[in-house]
């Protein structure tokens, strides 16, 4: 009986090692698997319900994103489109759980603009660059970038972590953009705006893509070589993405590196540009994250990274490096505060939850009805 009795238990211990050695699934490049919602533990009635609200609450912007852009910032003084535009398409998206596709809906393959997204992969950059070891987020970036873009008492206190928590209060001109002209107060007049008392760097977060801008135009100057070359080989051809994706500055922020013309790209489509990708490689990204940085046996980003990009930054308890994290004031009520995600304009978001290894990615939702919808998702658990 006892010579039984450890046979019982030593059954049960390959048993449980076997559980404990399997992989995490991932895509291919060829092919993205399917699984029945219920196999995931899902109701799949309920979530096709889910799946209708993101149908029925279409992002009401003009499909002409140039109109839907200027309409969209038409208080900003001197606002204009200097990079390129594309017409939208349809709302579309994917839920994902333990990385298996269960629900879909929409043109997957139709590569659109992403705006704001963007600088969730322009943040996957620098935290590159913090791997490498090119750059350490608690230096002033202007120990690196000792051109006219730091100079100042003010401007050569920023560091690379008041950029990538957009408290840096960065005060200049790049490109012919000028900061204090990007989504300007609701109150006072140009002249208040431009001669405003500048803010300690760290204290208080300000939502500015002239700022975002300076940090890919310094992280450009760090790497010697354009961010959407940087990002193709360190992270998308790793994950499998599609060559469909482009990755544009604007018309006039071409700079010169080593003797060779370059673009600084946007972080944003803000005034044209930024992220133009597809919902499949969107999600690929997405999954990266997901996953904590590992894909498949390889650690394309550091855990110490991904730790630090998802921290509350001390300027706003709801941003971490261009991530969004579901706390403070940006709280989707009656979910969990683990949850953090890349938001765009238009209703671009990539919602990531870690805890229960499960992802939504959608396009053009009415941005109000994003809180509504990722619960709707959640309630068909």
């Amino acid at each position: 009986m006892r010579i039984k009795r450890i046979q019982y238990l030593l059954i049960g211990i390959l048993w449980y090692s076997g559980l404990s050695a399997q992989k995490d699934y991932y895509p291919t490049m060829e092919n993205w698997e399917r699984q029945d919602p219920s196999k995931r533990g899902f109701n799949e009635s309920v979530l096709l319900e889910a799946i209708a609200f993101a149908k029925d609450n279409e992002y009401s912007g003009s499909k002409d994103l140039s109109q839907a852009i200027l309409k969209g910032f038409e208080r900003e003084p001197y606002h204009k489109i200097v990079g390129p535009t594309k017409e939208r398409g349809g709302p579309a998206g994917l839920v994902i759980s333990d990385g298996y596709i269960v629900a879909e809906w929409g043109d997957l393959d139709r590569v659109d603009m992403t705006f704001s997204v963007t600088k969730s992969y322009l943040s996957t950059v620098a935290g590159l660059a913090y791997d490498q070891k090119l750059i350490n987020v608690k230096d002033p970036v202007a120990n690196t970038i000792w051109d006219h873009t730091f100079q100042g008492s003010h401007n050569q206190k920023i560091t690379w972590h008041h950029l990538l928590t957009q408290s840096s209060d960065w005060s200049g001109t790049l490109f012919g953009m000028q900061d204090w002209a990007d989504r300007p107060p609701r109150e006072g007049d140009v002249d208040d705006w431009r001669n405003r008392d500048l803010l300690e760097p760290g204290t208080r977060f300000e939502y500015n893509d002239v700022r975002v801008n300076v940090l890919s135009y310094s992280l450009l100057n760090v790497w010697r070589k354009p961010l959407p070359l940087v990002l193709k080989d360190e992270i998308m051809n790793p994950i499998g993405a599609s060559n469909t994706w482009r990755w544009y500055g604007y018309d006039h922020s071409w700079v010169t590196l080593d003797g060779l013309k370059v673009q600084s790209v946007s972080g944003g489509g803000h005034s044209g540009g930024g992220m133009f990708i597809n919902t499949m490689d969107q999600a690929r990204f997405g999954l990266l994250f997901l996953r904590d940085g590992k894909w498949q046996d390889q650690q394309l980003i550091s855990e110490e990274w991904m730790d630090m990009a998802v921290q509350s930054s001390q300027a706003f308890e709801s941003y971490g490096y261009m991530w969004w994290l579901n706390k403070g004031r940006r709280k989707w009520e009656g979910l969990e505060e683990d949850l953090f995600y890349a938001a765009g304009f238009g209703g671009n978001y990539i919602v990531i939850d870690q805890k229960r290894d499960l992802m939504i990615v959608t396009r053009w939702l009415e941005p109000s009805k994003i809180g509504e919808f990722v619960k709707k998702v959640y309630g068909a658990l």
